[in-house]
């Protein structure tokens, strides 16, 4: 007999027929509250069981999923080792972990490369042509002239070596060296600088530190220069009370062809100081100027004489044997630019000033000669021609170049021309080519051949050596009646661009020396026109 007896509900009759209960009585709100906590049993019941089903599905899912990726690894293995085993049959590669010492080759098989003498025993090299344009470039024909310039373009500073040649008239840069400040001055040397034991070809140059550099222009691509004139700090000097270095810009400078181990240099400190080149080191100072030292040359013949110019006004002549008791001064009517002594007559010179004008005066006389003005503004450049007497030259702030006749004391103006480059800073005449000249500027550098222009050549003539009298004749029909500068606008002249140009008025070739070759017409057309397309296309 099964009983049922719930443990909130009152004692009830029940009727019991053969052990059955067949009818309990229960109020309404114990019925709801039955109802409500079995169908929360229910639910528990019907979510353990969801719960149950979800997790055994998830297993076999990741049974499958394990069987499935070992048997895919176990097909990668195969098929790796497959391939392992095909490439090392293949390639050979049973013994590639074995040491050999027989093998090893200590220098890399570099004894096993192949060297020639000559690139015509070199069968790789099928150009054999022994006329190749860079070698053409980088030798130094007997027929080319060197024009050393100083260049300056916004933060980089140039020494620069030009080859011009007159002949087959072409002009462009051969190489140059990087400068650590602005250039103001060069000097081309010829001598054993240092005591090296060999005379070579040099260039110094000034700038706006007090150290003089010494180039050697033989050796392209050179880093450092050869030698330094090293400067001296103010303080440095009064301390020691010795001869010593520059304190401030090397503003000229000046090599005596005569005695060759001696170089002058004027400076912004106001002295001069002369140079033994074989000992690197000043000998001598002098402080005869009262402001800066702008120019220096000395004598063509006469080692012992010096001349300078100064900013204070005043020309002096030095003899160098003692300076400090033997020297003149002439007073200008301004800042003295340029001077330059008349090598046709040893006693005289010019010099030029900021106001335009220039003098001509005689060693032995107080007072200058003649004196004229060629330009309005000061003459930056003052060159005589190498062999033709009494052709001057003058260049201008004016952005003009003149040419003048100076001879029997008479200035003459022959032509003057606009090379429209500029300020015009500095101007030289080449040694072996009388009337072609080189002219510095802020924009570039231009050489100029004057004969282009037929007054020139009618003026000059008879002053022109035999060789270049014969060149003139019968040209005088292909160079028009020249008349202003408009005429002389339209002459030839070589340019290579460039950026506030220093130019040496020694542009003789002194560098090594090959002979050139024999060429045909045609040949020597076709250089000239590569040359020019490299001149056209070099900007400096």
């Amino acid at each position: 007999m099964h009983s049922f007896v719930h443990n909130a509900v009152e004692p009830q009759k029940l009727k019991c027929i053969f052990g059955m209960v067949l009818q309990v009585l229960i109020d309404k709100e114990d019925l709801r509250r039955v109802i409500e906590e079995t169908k929360d049993e229910i639910e528990e019941a019907e979510e353990e069981e969801a719960e149950e089903e979800e997790g055994a599905s998830s297993s076999q899912i990741n049974d499958k999923k394990t069987i499935k990726d070992t048997k895919n690894k176990r097909k990668i293995t195969d098929m790796d080792d497959d391939d392992d085993d095909y490439i090392t049959s293949k390639y050979g590669l049973d013994d590639y972990d074995d040491d050999d010492e027989q093998d090893f080759d200590p220098v890399g098989g570099f004894d096993k490369v192949a060297l020639f003498a000559s690139n015509d025993d070199d069968p790789y090299i099928t150009d054999k042509r022994e006329d190749q344009s860079d070698d053409e470039d980088v030798e130094i024909q007997p027929t080319d002239n060197l024009i050393v310039t100083g260049r300056a373009h916004e933060d980089a500073s140039h020494l620069e070596v030009l080859v011009y040649n007159e002949v087959e008239q072409y002009l462009y840069l051969h190489h140059d060296y990087l400068l650590p400040a602005f250039p103001l001055t060069v000097e081309t040397i010829n001598y054993d600088v240092g005591n090296t034991g060999d005379s070579g070809c040099y260039a110094a140059i000034g700038t706006m530190k007090p150290t003089i550099e010494v180039w050697d222009l033989n050796i392209m691509e050179s880093l450092e220069p050869a030698f330094k004139l090293k400067g001296a700090s103010k303080k440095k000097r009064k301390k020691s009370g010795t001869v010593g270095g520059h304190s401030d810009a090397v503003l000229d400078l000046s090599w005596n062809s005569v005695v060759g181990n001696v170089l002058a240099s004027g400076s912004a400190d106001f002295t001069i100081a002369l140079w033994d080149l074989s000992e690197l080191k000043v000998v001598t100072s002098l402080t005869q100027h009262s402001e800066k030292v702008q120019c220096v040359k000395w004598h063509p013949l006469e080692a012992q004489s010096l001349l300078s110019g100064s900013f204070d006004h005043t020309v002096k002549v030095y003899d160098c044997r003692n300076p400090n008791a033997t020297n003149r001064t002439w007073n200008l009517q301004g800042e003295v630019e340029r001077i330059v002594w008349n090598h046709f007559s040893p006693m005289h010179f010019f010099a030029s000033t900021d106001n335009g004008q220039v003098f001509y005066f005689d060693i032995r006389e107080d007072k200058p000669i003649y004196k004229f003005k060629p330009h309005n503004q000061a003459v930056t450049g003052l060159c005589l021609s190498s062999q033709i007497p009494g052709l001057l030259v003058t260049t201008s702030d004016d952005k003009k170049l003149k040419v003048w006749d100076v001879q029997d004391n008479k200035p003459q103006h022959i032509i003057e021309k606009n090379l429209k480059i500029n300020e015009l800073h500095c101007v030289g005449c080449c040694p072996e080519a009388p009337f072609v000249f080189a002219a510095g500027g802020d924009k570039e550098a231009k050489v100029w051949d004057i004969r282009e222009s037929l007054k020139v050549r009618q003026h000059f003539f008879n002053r022109m050596p035999v060789k270049l009298q014969t060149e003139c004749e019968g040209d005088e029909a292909d160079i028009s009646e020249d008349s202003g500068d408009e005429a002389v606008g339209a002459m030839n002249t070589l340019t290579i661009q460039n950026e506030q140009t220093v130019i040496t008025d020694k542009t003789q070739a002194t560098a090594t020396v090959k002979p050139k070759s024999s060429t045909t017409s045609k040949q020597k057309k076709t250089k000239n026109r590569k040359r020019r397309k490299k001149l056209d296309r070099l900007d400096l």
